[in-house]
């Protein structure tokens, strides 16, 4: 086993994987977020907005997000997210598949913090309004607050599944774990059960920790009524 993880480097595909889930997170985090809010907004073209955008890109294949950013966006459109330099075609490749990522999984936070939002009583946004809070202001010290401690659970199901969701990156060349299984399976074909087993291995280990921690916070944080 020691054997092909040193031949194969998978250690550093593993690495690959965990900055493109990091940083896809942290990009659709703050994405679904202000997309829940414009569905919460009290003004009907943002509210449409932010519906549309959920339908859509829940409802496309990841697979198609992530080859449209490379063969869209880059090859036709020649938007390029890195500078020119001796890593370009791997750190472009990077940030396109983290666009890819981000969009799609952003959809699904966004849900996931509405769903926290539904646990909030209505009385307490009466209640903000009552004392004169503006819209973003109750937002922001009464309703988002209490909705992302409700919706702990569900924004950690998103990152599991973003995790796991990272070997489509390897449709654009990202040298990550589906990348190297790939090579693995195509010149150690007869350790075929022992890759298996070792990717397996990988993602348990990267995505327990994830549940266990939601699990754990969501204890922990929740709103007590």
């Amino acid at each position: 086993m020691l054997e092909l993880i040193e031949q194969f480097n998978l250690v550093g595909a593993f690495w690959l994987t965990i900055r493109l889930a990091a940083v896809s997170f942290v990009v659709a985090l703050l994405l679904g977020t202000f997309v829940a809010v414009l569905r919460l907004a009290p003004v009907g073209v943002l509210n449409w907005f932010g519906a549309t955008y959920v339908t859509i890109l829940r409802n496309t294949p990841l697979t198609l997000i992530i080859v449209f950013a490379n063969l869209g966006l880059w090859a036709q459109l020649g938007i390029e997210l890195a500078d020119r330099g001796p890593n370009f075609i791997l750190e472009n490749n990077f940030r396109l598949a983290v666009l890819g990522l981000a969009v799609y999984h952003a959809a699904f936070i966004c849900e996931a913090i509405r769903s926290g939002v539904n646990t909030i009583p209505v009385g307490q946004s009466e209640a903000a309004r009552s004392i004169g809070l503006t819209f973003p202001q109750s937002l922001r010290e009464v309703i988002l607050p209490q909705a992302f401690r409700g919706a702990i659970t569900p924004i950690g199901n998103v990152l599991i599944a973003l995790i796991k969701n990272t070997t489509v990156a390897v449709a654009i060349g990202n040298r990550e774990v589906a990348y190297a299984m790939r090579n693995m399976i195509e010149f150690r074909p007869d350790a075929g059960l022992l890759i298996f087993l070792v990717i397996a291995l990988g993602f348990v280990a990267l995505t327990l920790p994830v549940g266990l921690a939601t699990s754990w916070l969501s204890s922990r944080l929740a709103v007590k009524r």
